[in-house]
């Protein structure tokens, strides 16, 4: 048995398959991997409720399992759902983010409760890979939203937020993501999180900082920790890790900050590596 104690994943990409289901070789080997004495994190960009089902089915609310959600800015014990860390920009900051996304053929989107805000649920497609995909839906339905209109979301974010979730075509938002970054560059933490997401969260927020802050005052240490991501947003975590693994289908830049590469998010790549460094198994 190895030294791992926590093994921390993103979701889309890498603990789910491109259908967003974790397969039953996956599953098997994280629950028996808790069995085995290691905790489990979900860490990702979605909001704390798009990540509960999969804690529930990987029984993580019964082994004291972390969720780490909005890309870093808030971590819960999914067994007694305590906030453990919180930490959101100021009502100032958001409302001047959303107000610049004015200027943007984006689509901005907040969350509050069980409610996701966005301008208008039927100006809901961006042009993805040449076809049009309603990004409202897949957001609002991921994550178990139920959807609200704000013509002005500016005004009426007077609340802190966790994160603000901009979408559009890849294409769009690589030609003017400096432009929607450049007034918060300095004060925020502004990045992509998908080709066709791009959001943004108090500064110094990321995957890393979230579980630095709570993982080490709870005695785990970096290099008892293994951590498996897919996208930009997964390389703080996966630099932080004692072993940062990227799966196959992850971007180049990830490949290039990990210790290793494992198989992809079709092929099993996270029970692939826990075979070989948890179990030992060899396999």
């Amino acid at each position: 048995m190895s030294n791992i104690k926590v093994i921390i994943m993103d979701i889309d990409g890498t603990l789910t398959n491109n259908e967003k289901v974790i397969t039953p070789k996956t599953k098997a080997a994280l629950i028996e991997a808790q069995k085995a004495g290691a905790i489990l994190v979900l860490a990702s960009g979605r909001p704390t409720s798009g990540l509960m089902d999969f804690a529930k089915e990987l029984k993580m609310n019964e082994n004291h399992g972390l969720l780490v959600s909005f890309n870093g800015s808030k971590v819960t014990d999914c067994e007694t759902n305590k906030v453990l860390f919180n930490e959101t920009m100021n009502i100032e900051q958001g409302q001047a983010v959303l107000e610049h996304m004015k200027k943007f053929d984006v689509i901005p989107m907040v969350v509050k409760d069980n409610y996701m805000y966005v301008n208008d649920v039927y100006n809901n497609m961006i042009d993805y890979k040449g076809e049009p995909f309603n990004i409202i839906k897949y957001e609002g339905r991921n994550n178990k939203f139920k959807l609200c209109e704000k013509d002005d979301l500016a005004a009426f974010a007077d609340y802190p937020l966790n994160k603000i979730l901009t979408a559009g075509s890849p294409e769009y938002l690589e030609a003017h993501y400096k432009e929607m970054m450049e007034p918060f560059k300095d004060t925020l933490s502004c990045m992509f999180t998908a080709d066709f997401f791009f959001e943004y969260t108090a500064k110094g927020i990321d995957k890393a900082k979230a579980l630095d802050s709570v993982l080490i005052p709870m005695g785990y240490k970096k290099e008892e920790m293994i951590a498996f991501g897919d996208g930009h947003n997964d390389a703080s975590m996966v630099k932080y890790a004692g072993i940062g693994v990227a799966m196959d289908n992850a971007v180049d830049a990830l490949k290039e900050a990990a210790d290793e590469v494992t198989l992809s998010n079709e092929e099993d790549g996270i029970a692939y590596t826990l075979d070989k460094y948890f179990f030992n198994t060899g396999n």
